[in-house]
């Protein structure tokens, strides 16, 4: 195993300081809540693809796609393919995120208050939030976890790493909000991207294209190579997965935030199908890591616990110097994300969950002041979760999962707002609460003793999945049909 080295520490050491320099230089800059959430809407195009190509992949990103290589072979890249093309869809046709973005909303729950009244704004920030912070709960561990693999630290450092994480990015967010992500994320995304390619071409000249391939076929067969026929995969994990790229491309907050910084509508568009690419590549880069890891090391070195294999193969590969980069190009893309996510979830209770008490009243400073303690609250929720929360099954699963408590049901509403003239509060008001109950009951199911079994192996998440979209789809549909077509609601008069 390679050693961490004090060549490496430098490295590392001198990107955070001037990771920090860069976020607190422009918290200046920053003296009105919309330059605090949308960085006053002036992002340009190339600015836009680099904060939104660092944001959407971080360290956890990484751990569950190599996971993916490493159980699936190449067919674990699907959700990739599926991600890249939901994105240069939307982005080439405008779908949703024209009106979306013309409208000149900060969140999409400002939007479905236009059309369904301030309660669904209210709830749709509710489960919004809640979908998104389970989501990012296991970062910080999984982040914390890859460092200590690929590094040789003692594992008893695990929640001191989380804390140091945290803290760093804790501190540039909450005094710059989106202008220092948006300068940090382009720093980042360079760094990223040239650790992520040094680490590419390091595997292919030690493992070779020839060996992983051969790997694949030996332990997964016609399988490794096409989902349809994988054992664990099959047609539902492609259904699933294509419902959750599309879903995620059209409402997943930490995209859609991009949108609508973006100076313009035309802007965000191209910042969607210019970035597609990068979200094939995501998957594609760390999915080659793990079949590498599954081409090279031993069962046994591997354990239970699959997520660490390609970082322990990268703590046996990774040279002195290299391990530094490669260090500093994880924490780039784990703090992107990170900070990133804090973000958006604080805009969305600030500007939808605590509506009802500002109404747009408050003063600036205030608005500042209170979106800095939620993104500081949000960061001391994240840590104890980490810290707690016992992940069971594959890390991408339970992803999916939580974020469908609220994509489900926001893609719905989304498309309807903008497209079915008959959709109301009711039937999104059915699609919310059907949207989100599926997810929960099935994590809950899969927490109890008495009920994983039949959750885990006889449901599954990827028929779970596309039981939330179709439920969420049916209750949108049936409920406003069962409401008088000429009535209008006290909600949507607001």
């Amino acid at each position: 195993m390679t050693q961490f080295s004090w060549i490496d520490g430098s490295i590392v050491g001198c990107y955070l300081i001037a990771t920090m320099i860069a976020g607190l230089a422009v918290r200046r800059y920053v003296v009105r809540v919309d330059q605090f959430l949308l960085a006053g809407r002036e992002m340009n195009l190339y600015l836009g693809i680099a904060s939104l190509a660092a944001t959407e992949f971080g360290i956890v990103t990484c751990m569950y796609t190599a996971q993916s290589g490493y159980k699936s072979g190449f067919a674990g890249a699907t959700p990739g393919i599926l991600a890249f093309l939901a994105m240069f869809f939307v982005g080439y046709t405008g779908f949703c995120v024209k009106p979306l973005r013309d409208a000149g909303v900060m969140t999409i729950p400002e939007l479905f208050q236009l059309r369904f009244g301030s309660r669904i704004r209210w709830l749709s920030g509710v489960v919004i939030v809640l979908g998104g912070l389970l989501n990012m709960g296991v970062f910080l561990r999984t982040g914390g976890e890859f460092l200590v693999t690929v590094c040789g630290f003692d594992p008893t450092y695990l929640e001191i790493t989380m804390t140091a994480l945290l803290v760093c990015v804790g501190i540039y967010t909450v005094l710059g909000g989106m202008l220092s992500v948006l300068v940090t994320d382009f720093l980042q995304f360079i760094v990223m991207s040239a650790g992520l390619l040094a680490i590419t071409v390091l595997i292919l000249v030690n493992v070779g294209w020839a060996n992983m391939t051969a790997a694949v076929e030996e332990h997964y067969g016609a399988g490794g190579f096409n989902p349809f026929v994988h054992p664990e995969m099959g047609w539902e994990y492609v259904v699933a997965n294509g419902m959750l790229s599309v879903a995620m491309v059209l409402t997943w907050q930490t995209t859609i935030q991009r949108l609508l910084a973006a100076k313009d509508t035309r802007t965000g568009r191209q910042v969607y199908t210019r970035t597609s690419f990068f979200f094939l590549c995501r998957w594609l880069i760390p999915v080659i890591w793990g079949i590498a890891a599954l081409a090279t090391l031993a069962p046994e070195e591997i354990g239970d616990n699959t997520l660490l294999a390609m970082p322990k193969l990268l703590s046996q590969i990774a040279p002195v110097g290299l391990m530094g980069i490669l260090v500093a190009a994880m924490l780039a893309a784990d703090m992107s994300t990170d900070s990133a996510y804090m973000l958006t979830w604080s805009s969305v209770i600030y500007n939808d969950i605590l509506a009802p008490f500002h109404k747009q009243r408050w003063p600036e400073k205030r608005g500042l002041l209170i979106s800095r303690a939620i993104v500081a609250l949000i960061g001391v929720f994240l840590l104890f979760y980490g810290l707690w929360y016992p992940l069971r099954g594959n890390l991408w699963d339970y992803l999916t999962v939580t974020g469908n408590i609220y994509l489900s049901s926001m893609a719905v509403l989304l498309i309807a707002c903008c497209y079915w003239k008959r959709a109301n509060s009711w039937g999104a008001a059915g699609a919310i609460i059907c949207g989100a109950t599926i997810p929960i009951a099935f994590l809950v199911m899969e927490q109890l003793p008495s009920t994983r079994h039949f959750a885990r192996d006889i449901v599954g998440p990827h028929f779970s999945n596309i039981a939330t979209y179709l439920i969420a789809g049916t209750a949108m549909v049936v409920g406003s049909l069962l409401k008088p077509k000429t009535a209008r609601t006290r909600a949507e008069r607001d």
